[in-house]
Order: structure tokens, then sequence, then C-alpha cells
């Protein structure tokens, strides 16, 4: 999956980019509080895309 189509879904879902390190964003869902690391690689693998959007009740 592509970073942007990822980033696309997460805003959907109502979360948002908390801040930007060197290897990974950080991004949080408000209702929750959870923050997950997403990668900053252009191409994310299918798993990871699925554990991020999970982690974050975004799908």
């Amino acid at each position: 999956m592509r970073r942007r189509d990822l980033e696309r879904r997460l805003r959907i879902a109502g979360c948002y980019l908390k801040r930007e390190g060197k290897s990974h964003s950080l991004w949080m869902n408000p209702k929750t509080g959870i923050i997950e690391a997403v990668p900053r690689h252009t191409e994310i693998k299918e798993p990871l895309a699925r554990k991020i959007l999970k982690s974050l009740h975004a799908e």
C-alpha cells in the first residue's frame, strides 16, 4: 500500500499526524488516545498497513 493512501485512510477515520520523526511519523487517534508509528517509506507492506489501521481503529 502506498504511504499516502494509508495516510488518507487514517485521516478519514479521524486520526491526525502527531509529529514527524527521523524514520517514522507518529499518528494518533484522538477518540482512543492510541499512538502508532508509520514508517516513512513510499511503499508499506500490506500486513503492516493492516496492523496500523487495526491498531488505530481505522478499518
